[in-house]
């Protein structure tokens, strides 16, 4: 019997940790309660462009603690920070499609939310798009925003209309 309630005590402790540490997060900018009587929480969560890294992205997205799987709504806004350069727009997927700068797991189902650049060159402009790989009542979950490049380094010399 000691050796049950020992055995009890150590998983207590171990689920305690895991989730103690599943909330910290060096990336973590906010944490809003949504009240008392609920495990789930808005987290907003910043994401430097490794690329360019003259944009920041804000993230925020509902976590549950408790659950199996997050709700797939995320709402993002990224802004230009710092220095945009020729350089780093040249290194950048161009295609329609363009590529993932990050990812997050939201369940141990297989969803996952991604944030991919797409470069609009018409109207030099990034943009940034989070959604939700699995569909949740009928509808991927997804928020755009963008950056332009107007008065950056990048579109004075790659601004070739």
């Amino acid at each position: 019997m000691k050796k049950v309630k020992l055995i009890a005590a150590i998983v207590v402790v171990i689920v305690i940790f895991f989730f103690a540490l599943k909330n910290c997060s060096q990336d973590e900018v906010g944490d809003v309660s949504l009240g008392l009587f609920t495990t789930q929480d808005i987290k907003i969560n910043i994401l430097v462009d490794p690329i360019v890294t003259g944009v920041t992205c804000h993230v925020a997205s509902i976590e549950a603690d408790l659950s199996f799987s997050d709700p797939s709504d995320s709402s993002i806004a990224c802004r230009q920070t710092g220095e945009i350069t020729p350089a780093m727009i040249s290194q950048i997927d161009k295609s329609a499609s363009g590529n993932v700068v990050f990812k997050k797991s939201k369940s141990i189902f297989f969803k996952t939310m991604k944030i991919r650049r797409i470069f609009d060159a018409d109207n030099q402009t990034l943009m940034y798009i989070s959604y939700s790989t699995k569909e949740t009542s009928g509808s991927f979950k997804h928020s755009l925003s963008t950056v332009p490049l107007w008065g950056s380094k990048a579109y004075q010399t790659t601004a070739t209309k």
